[in-house]
């Protein structure tokens, strides 16, 4: 196991116990990270927001492994990230919904670039409209 897969599975783990610190700890200063709901986000304390937000939203988080790769300084992880949304969930606005007490299974894919022990870039994909579905946000029909 190289570097990327080591820090990878270590910020994995972060998310998902909601480790605010160890999130932190694993990007660099000027980590860039793109999400569909965050969009493109630069620097370290812009990162960790969106994973206070996302941890907020659904504490009790799981991530099942379907595949895992690394590739020189690069590792990518797909599988499906599992928990139930007890928190409130922010709006781009700034608004935020209450908890809709559901239980959400969302496949993604996730990359990692790692030099020097940290995340420099990330990249997760994931559907949105099969997220805001499986809460109950999106309309009938």
């Amino acid at each position: 196991m190289g570097e990327a897969r080591e820090v990878m599975d270590r910020f994995t783990e972060a998310v998902t116990h909601g480790d605010l610190a160890a999130i932190s700890g694993l990007l660099a200063e000027d980590a860039v990270a793109l999400t569909p709901d965050g969009g493109e986000m630069t620097g370290r304390d812009t990162i960790v927001e969106y994973w206070r937000s996302m941890t907020t939203s659904i504490p009790d988080a799981t991530f099942t492994y379907r595949n895992r790769f690394e590739i020189g300084d690069t590792a990518i992880d797909e599988g499906i990230y599992t928990g139930k949304n007890t928190g409130p969930i922010p709006l781009p606005d700034g608004e935020t919904l209450p908890a809709t007490g559901r239980t959400v299974n969302i496949r993604g894919i996730d990359l990692a670039q790692v030099r020097d022990g940290r995340i420099r870039s990330y990249r997760l994909y994931f559907d949105q409209t099969e997220f805001l579905d499986q809460l109950g946000l999106l309309p009938e029909g």
